[in-house]
C-alpha cells in the first residue's frame, strides 16, 4: 500500500543493494522517504538506487558500512543533502559459517567489524544528529533468530546478532530523553538473492517453519516500516521475531 506515511523523512540503510536492505529501502521511497541506499557493491548500489528512483527518491552512496569515517560520512551527506536525519537503518551485515573449533581470529573479526563495529558507530553518528532535531528520530538494527536459538556453524554470527539487541536495549537509557526510538527486528528464514540460489531452501524452511513456509523481503520489510513508524513511538528497545513461528519449536535444517 502506498501513503505519505514518511513524507518528508529522511533516512539512510546500509547493505541495502539487494535482499531485506532493498526492500525496506524501496518501500521507505515509495511512502514518501528521501532515502539514502548504501552498500559496498558498486553496481548493487547504483543499481538498486536506480530501480527505486522511479518509484520515489532514492541515492546510491558506495562504501564500506564497516569503516567508522565512512559511516559517519554518509550520516553528514543526509545532513548535507536534505538538512536533517529521521531514519537510520543498520542493515549491512555478513554471514560466515564455520566449525567453532576451526573458526579463524580473521573470519572473526570480518563479522565483528560489519555487523556490531558497524551497526554502533552508524547508531551514534545518527543519533548525534538526532539528538540536534526537537523530533528525534527513529533507528533500527537487524538482529536475527540466530541471536535467539542456536543454528550450527553460526556461533560468531548469532552472537552478533545477541549483542545488537542489547545494544537497542542498553541505548534507551542514553536516547530517550531526546525522543530518538532505538529497536531492532530479528528476521528468520527469508527468501532473498542469496538463499533462493539454494535449490533446497525453500522445502526445508517450508518444512520446519509452523507456518508453512519462509518469509519474503516483503514480510521483513513490512515489519520495519512499523518499527520505525509514527504508529510505534512508544516502542523502543525491543526485538522483533518474523520468522513464522519457527523460534518457538526450533528445528534444526540439519537434521
Amino acid at each position: 500500500m502506498v501513503t505519505n506515511l514518511f513524507k518528508d523523512q529522511v533516512t539512510v540503510i546500509t547493505g541495502a543493494g539487494q535482499g531485506i536492505g532493498f526492500e525496506i529501502a524501496r518501500q521507505l521511497a515509495i511512502n514518501g522517504a528521501s532515502v539514502l541506499l548504501n552498500d559496498i557493491d558498486e553496481n548493487l548500489a547504483k543499481q538498486a538506487a536506480a530501480k527505486i528512483s522511479n518509484q520515489g527518491i532514492c541515492y546510491p552512496v558506495v562504501g564500506d558500512a564497516s569503516d567508522v569515517n565512512f559511516i559517519r560520512g554518509l550520516v553528514d551527506e543526509a545532513v548535507n543533502r536534505f538538512g536533517k536525519l529521521n531514519i537510520a537503518i543498520a542493515n549491512a551485515g555478513i554471514t560466515l559459517y564455520g566449525d567453532f573449533f576451526e573458526y579463524k581470529p580473521e573470519a572473526l573479526q570480518q563479522v565483528m567489524n560489519l555487523n556490531l563495529s558497524g551497526s554502533f558507530f552508524l547508531v551514534q553518528a545518527a543519533a548525534t544528529q538526532m539528538k540536534k532535531q526537537p523530533a528525534g528520530g527513529s533507528i533500527l538494527l537487524m538482529s536475527s533468530v540466530t541471536g535467539h536459538q542456536a543454528h550450527r556453524n553460526l556461533s560468531a554470527y548469532g552472537m552478533t546478532k545477541a549483542a545488537l539487541e542489547m545494544l537497542a536495549k542498553t541505548l534507551v537509557i542514553e536516547l530517550s530523553p531526546f525522543n530518538i526510538s532505538i529497536n531492532a527486528i530479528a528476521p528468520g528464514a527469508t527468501k532473498t538473492e542469496r538463499t533462493i540460489s539454494d535449490p533446497g531452501y525453500d522445502k526445508i524452511w517450508s518444512q520446519i517453519t509452523p507456518i508453512g513456509k519462509p518469509a519474503t523481503v516483503a514480510d521483513i520489510a513490512n515489519a520495519a516500516l512499523f518499527m520505525i513508524s509514527p504508529a510505534s513511538r512508544h516502542i523502543t528497545g525491543q526485538s522483533l521475531i518474523i520468522d513464522g513461528g519457527w523460534t518457538s519449536v526450533s528445528p534444526s535444517p540439519y537434521d
